[in-house]
């Protein structure tokens, strides 16, 4: 799907504010109403828009720490692969997991806990037990200088 300006528009909208009303984001962007419900609606249908989500404040539901893990494997096949994250995938402190290059790990999660407690017993019970872990690297995110959900949109030209 080719993108123009005011379908660039539409989706900086959104991903500001994916509550806002049709009217609302019609309103913003220069549309009436019908015409700016079917250009979402297509957004939508090319996968473009992926979903609509609600943002939680991580502090004040207590988790306060955020670990990066760096997990190295015992071999580079794709059953370990896969069975790895098949398991982390059933963690709900697991928020991002990425396979890796250029690391001496394979992936690196981004996990979301309450305290260190937590931590060491979901690192020793729960992920270092997953078959084929065979090295882990933690470290602490001590603040967040830039934490946003917003993609960037400007490399998308008419």
């Amino acid at each position: 799907m080719k993108l123009d300006r005011i379908d660039r528009r539409i989706l900086k909208e959104l991903q500001a504010n994916a509550r806002i009303s049709n009217l609302e984001l019609a309103d913003k962007i220069g549309l009436s109403p019908t015409p700016c419900s079917r250009r979402v609606k297509q957004l939508e249908d090319s996968g473009i828009i992926d979903r609509h989500v609600t943002l939680l404040n991580s502090n004040k539901l207590g988790l306060k720490l955020t670990a990066i893990i760096g997990i190295s494997m015992d071999r580079h096949t794709p059953e370990r692969f896969a069975n790895f994250e098949q398991a982390v995938a059933e963690f709900d402190e697991v928020v991002e997991c990425n396979v890796v290059t250029g690391q001496s790990a394979d992936y690196l999660l981004k996990v979301m806990i309450p305290d260190m407690a937590y931590y060491e017993e979901f690192l020793l019970g729960r992920l270092t037990r997953i078959e084929g872990v065979s090295g882990v690297h933690s470290s602490f995110v001590l603040r967040s200088v830039i934490r946003k959900t917003e993609l960037p949109l400007l490399h998308i030209v008419e």
